[in-house]
């Protein structure tokens, strides 16, 4: 059978998203790695799944499968794209839609302006909530890689973040620290990888490695991660502009028990079909 997709980016983080709303069929993550390949494939970062909803309290379902084939509980710039594919598919009137994921439900919001506002709520900082191998919650913690000490921030945005500081995120060993630090033992479910570099109280640069991904142009959550890390340490102020790769995405966060605020744009790049 063929399947319809469309290929979307939000800031280079590329996607490529099916409907399983009005089509039929089973993903697999065999399936998500195969079309991954960006020499046989389709080519992306993440493929997300839009399905009808478990729960009567939402609008739709939300799935995000990695390139590898590992199926992850939330993607911020995926968010965005969602929310930009099901008003432009028509799956709905609304322009305010709320989703389950995964790693919980979120809030997405097309705005006027084309941009998509996220209420990703609110950071979970216990470390058994990230999870995080750590005996209690403390605003940053040691961690031991390569006969090294390492000193990051540990944040679930629904998905488990470590973010270090640095001084320069051109020069920082984003490809040497990031793939182990991802698959340490203190981080049970693998992690993503940030490299804040903070310019000024309302501005930062951020380098991101993904799990399942490696570098990405792009990570919306892992920009919320970094905002959470660097307001609660004192070295910036909200509402901040993380500076990535592709392109830069407004963060708000008000403090504990506050929902983090992502805003960002989402863009459609083509149509095409797969068979499955």
């Amino acid at each position: 059978m063929l399947l319809r997709f469309t290929k979307m980016h939000g800031l280079g983080n590329d996607f490529m998203v099916i409907d399983l709303v009005s089509q039929h069929a089973h993903i697999q993550p065999k399936h998500a790695k195969q079309w991954g390949d960006r020499h046989t494939g389709v080519g992306f970062d993440q493929l997300l799944i839009v399905e009808p909803p478990l729960n009567p309290d939402v609008d739709f379902r939300y799935r995000i499968f990695n390139a590898d084939g590992s199926e992850v509980e939330q993607c911020g710039n995926g968010a965005r794209c969602f929310a930009r594919f099901v008003i432009d598919k028509r799956l709905t009137t609304k322009r305010v839609v709320r989703v389950e994921t995964k790693g919980g439900v979120i809030e997405l919001e097309l705005r006027q302006d084309g941009q998509v506002r996220v209420d990703m709520g609110p950071p979970r900082l216990v470390p058994a909530d990230i999870p995080f191998d750590a005996a209690e919650e403390a605003l940053s913690y040691p961690l031991q890689v390569d006969g090294q000490t390492v000193e990051l921030a540990a944040v679930s945005m629904g998905n488990p973040h470590a973010v270090i500081r640095v001084d320069d995120v051109d020069t920082a060993a984003v490809h040497e620290l990031g793939p182990q630090i991802e698959t340490h033992p203190r981080f049970p479910r693998r992690v993503n990888v940030g490299f804040l570099q903070v310019l000024d109280r309302q501005r930062a640069r951020l380098r991101v490695w993904e799990r399942g991904a490696g570098e990405t142009q792009a990570c919306g959550t892992g920009a919320c991660a970094a905002a959470v890390a660097a307001i609660r340490q004192g070295w910036m102020d909200s509402p901040l502009q993380i500076e990535l790769p592709g392109g830069r995405l407004s963060i708000e966060w008000a403090g504990t028990g506050h929902p983090v605020m992502m805003i960002g744009p989402a863009v459609r790049v083509f149509e095409g079909q797969v068979r499955l």
